[in-house]
């Protein structure tokens, strides 16, 4: 019983991050061209969603396209790209008939202007919706993430609004793309890697880090309730003793 307690605080994480990996190698072992993996994993995708949804996730942040899968061969990235724009176009009314919010975070200045309008109408479309906020992270970089809210900073010293020394971790904090989400609970990584490949680099400080070794594809309603299931055993100390959060569990 007294375990139950101390694990109430943390049982369900606020905001649920997620690095999906391991599409290429799914169609790989199926001998399938990789753009098979990515199609298959809209399918972990929504069920992911199901599974936050229901535990009363608030956010779940998906991490679709790094700034460094540009280097992959042309033909992928312009398959990906096609992907993306078809799933926006199908999926924001969906999403608004499920109170689901979209945002799309990440630099996109280098995508088509076509998919930048694609996206800003997927948003528009979700703007009202309040149950569950769905991020998606495209052309998006933890290490471009701070660097943006540095310039941001910087600007408003330049201007005379701030000094140097008003800036604090918390007001850096507030000019990441995240800034108004609660910060991530929980990290999940599929596809067997232990890295977090410059997803969320602020924002992931103190999350619960979870890695699975299915590939995304194969990651669905069981692996994603397993995962909640993991964080909600797990005793989060904020740099506290264990000795200090039992006894305010207690109170």
């Amino acid at each position: 019983m007294e375990k139950t307690k101390q694990s109430e605080p943390s049982s369900v994480p606020r905001h649920v991050a997620i690095i999906m990996d391991g599409n290429n190698r799914w169609a790989k072992k199926r001998f399938m061209p990789g753009v098979a993996g990515h199609k298959a994993g809209v399918d972990a995708v929504r069920a992911v969603i199901e599974v936050c949804a229901e535990a009363k996730v608030e956010v779940l942040t998906l991490f679709a396209f790094s700034s460094e899968n540009w280097q992959r061969p042309a033909a992928e990235v312009s398959a990906l790209m096609d992907l993306f724009f078809r799933a926006l176009r199908r999926e924001a009314k969906r999403l608004n008939e499920n109170n689901i919010s979209l945002r799309i975070i990440g630099d996109r200045t280098r995508f088509h202007p076509d998919l930048q309008v694609a996206m800003r109408e997927a948003e528009q479309i979700t703007a009202g919706a309040g149950r569950f906020v769905l991020q998606i992270a495209a052309n998006y970089g933890g290490q471009w993430d701070i660097a943006q809210a540095a310039q941001r900073l910087a600007r408003e010293v330049q201007a005379g609004h701030l000094q140097p020394e008003d800036i604090t971790p918390g007001l850096l904090q507030t000019c990441l793309v995240t800034g108004d989400l609660p910060l991530p609970d929980l990290c999940i990584r599929t596809g067997g890697e232990h890295r977090i490949s410059n997803f969320l680099l602020w924002q992931l400080a103190y999350s619960e880090l979870y890695f699975s070794d299915l590939f995304w594809p194969d990651f669905k309603h069981e692996a994603m309730r397993n995962a909640l299931a993991d964080f909600a055993s797990r005793q989060r100390r904020f740099g506290k003793t264990s000795e200090q959060v039992e006894a305010g569990a207690r109170v």
